[in-house]
């Protein structure tokens, strides 16, 4: 049970996931969260963690933290992606365990499974052959976070619980082009491309990979969700149902941004995981529903993106 008056925890509260924790708690009527934007330690300090769980002493904590990006940072700081997920959950979960937090919900990744696995993916093939070698470095932290909850749960009896999301996408989201994630890149190439009068954008690879693509606030729902319900050591995936691939996403952002030009797709550059298509029968069982349909989503996110690029205008004068 998550109490409407509980102290809640965010952790990665300035990032697009943890924001619209923060943001779907407080539509939900949850009226006591902790460590929002300005409040929250440096997560990959230790002495600042512990020192935030002493003073706040959260009872939940959604631990939606760790540096993150597309397959071009994840080729670029493989050594950083790591480092700092691996020193985020180590230390968030440990002084989780040590102030005697109730609850605590680990977001992982779908790029824990292995690159050539069986779909949909079930957690039961986790670990059950090799990474993906252009995000292994990151792929390989984020199992260590999952095997971290099953372990102090088995040692210590800590309630703690890992979810593995889809590719998460919408308001909030990073739309640099070196290390965003695909959906926000295409939706920076394709507006500026328009802007700009070009004649065609170029994708990074074949544009065959499929991937199961989850709306922030969905996503966020589906937290709390299990954070109320569930609570087995075995991780839960959180996902749509559904995937697509890369070039039927391409046309479906083309339409949104009504860019007119041509599509690119370069074969040179890696593709990334051939198919990353969740099995969420589980958390459907359960009861969860989701409740945006795919093409609102997309619509949604360039909404928020022209604003703010408005906002940007705005300022700069």
């Amino acid at each position: 049970m998550l109490e409407k008056s509980a102290k809640i925890y965010v952790a990665g509260a300035e990032a697009l996931i943890g924001a619209t924790i923060l943001q779907e708690l407080e539509r939900q009527g949850y009226t006591n969260t902790v460590g929002g934007a300005g409040e929250e330690p440096d997560l990959a300090n230790a002495v600042e963690v512990d020192g935030f769980f002493a003073r706040v002493a959260p009872e939940y904590v959604f631990l939606a933290a760790g540096r993150s990006g597309g397959i071009q940072a994840n080729q670029k700081y493989p050594a950083e992606l790591i480092r700092n997920n691996l020193l985020v959950e180590c230390h968030v979960i440990h002084n989780a365990y040590r102030y005697g937090v109730k609850k605590l919900l680990y977001l992982a990744s779908s790029c824990s499974y292995p690159k050539n696995c069986a779909q949909p993916m079930r957690v039961e093939f986790l670990m059950t052959g090799p990474l993906e070698p252009t995000n292994e470095a990151y792929a390989v932290a984020k199992i260590a976070g999952m095997m971290m909850c099953q372990s102090y749960r088995q040692q210590y009896g800590a309630n703690f619980i890992s979810g593995i999301p889809a590719d998460a996408f919408g308001p909030g989201d990073d739309f640099g082009l070196q290390d965003s994630h695909v959906i926000p890149a295409l939706i920076r190439k394709m507006h500026d491309a328009k802007i700009l009068g070009a004649e065609s954008v170029e994708i990074w690879g074949t544009g065959r990979p499929r991937r199961d693509f989850i709306f922030a606030s969905d996503l966020a729902n589906a937290c709390i969700f299990i954070m109320r319900e569930y609570n087995n050591s075995e991780p839960i995936n959180l996902g749509t149902g559904t995937d697509l691939s890369i070039q039927e996403l391409a046309l479906l952002i083309k339409e949104v941004v009504d860019y007119t030009g041509r599509l690119y797709f370069d074969a040179s550059k890696p593709d990334g995981m051939p198919l990353k298509a969740l099995d969420s029968t589980k958390l459907t069982r359960m009861g969860w529903k989701l409740r945006t349909p795919f093409r609102s989503a997309l619509s949604a996110t360039y909404d928020w993106f022209l604003q703010t690029e408005q906002e940007k205008r705005i300022a700069d004068v």
